[in-house]
């Protein structure tokens, strides 16, 4: 790699580090966003300024924020996701139907990614936002995902992810995740009991198109108190699979139409 083209990625690395500082900063002056990452404040100053340009940087004051560009480029990237507009239809009639959450998540860099999220009457508040990230092997739509992904597909998401614990009962060993995802394998649909998240349960069914593809996967997540008993053996799982059927039907049949 030429002396040129490595200072141009370096420049773009910089550039993305600053976005996520934005970010994770919820905002800031150059001084702040230096001192967070280490970087001189005329560096800062310089990437903030192209990042406003571009419009994806916004100044108020003496702080920046990250601006609704990157929304325009995040719904573009949404809607490339098959079926989008049904998968939105069916998350929010299961949000409706069970009053708990729901959402469908698809598998980016190895990682869980909430394509879509929704609430019901009785849902609680999980962090579970359009856009964030997590271990696929720690919830029950990305164990779904897992076991319908190829084999070497799965080998490589964990080799580089690893298996470093979340929720107080996610699975801690590769033998214990294959027993998990065989079982879903038959059954058709993943339990999430506290793996993510202290106190919440949920239920997830993997999403395929008509070459039997993964899209993603649909799930319902609640209190454990309330997501008990039968409702989270059987109820929740039967309106799941429903949904994930008519789902996998519409985006067969708009293959073929």
């Amino acid at each position: 790699m030429s002396k040129d083209i490595k200072s141009v990625a370096k420049t773009s690395e910089t550039t993305f580090e600053v976005v996520d500082a934005l970010r994770d900063l919820d905002g800031g002056t150059i001084e702040e966003i230096s001192e967070y990452l280490g970087f001189a404040e005329s560096t800062v100053h310089r990437h903030l300024a192209t990042l406003r340009k571009h419009e994806y940087a916004v100044r108020d004051g003496e702080e920046y924020h990250v601006a609704l560009g990157f929304l325009t480029v995040g719904e573009h990237a949404r809607r490339r996701t098959t079926a989008y507009p049904m998968i939105k239809e069916k998350v929010d009639t299961l949000a409706t139907e069970t009053g708990e959450r729901a959402q469908f998540i698809v598998e980016e860099h190895g990682q869980r990614v909430y394509l879509y999220t929704n609430v019901g009457e009785s849902a609680v508040q999980t962090g579970a936002t359009t856009g964030k990230r997590g271990e696929l092997y720690t919830s029950a739509a990305g164990k779904a995902i897992l076991a319908d992904l190829d084999g070497d597909r799965v080998d490589e998401i964990l080799e580089e992810r690893g298996l470093t614990t979340s929720g107080p009962n996610a699975v801690s060993s590769r033998a214990e995740l294959d027993e998990e995802l065989a079982r879903i394998r038959d059954r058709g649909y993943a339990f999430n009991r506290q793996e993510t998240t202290e106190g919440v349960h949920a239920v997830g069914a993997a999403v395929t198109d008509a070459n039997d593809e993964v899209v993603g996967a649909l799930s319902v997540a609640g209190p454990a108190n309330r997501v008990k008993g039968e409702r989270f053996t059987d109820t929740l799982p039967e309106r799941i699979l429903g949904a994930t059927n008519e789902l996998e039907l519409h985006i067969a049949h708009s293959v073929q139409g």
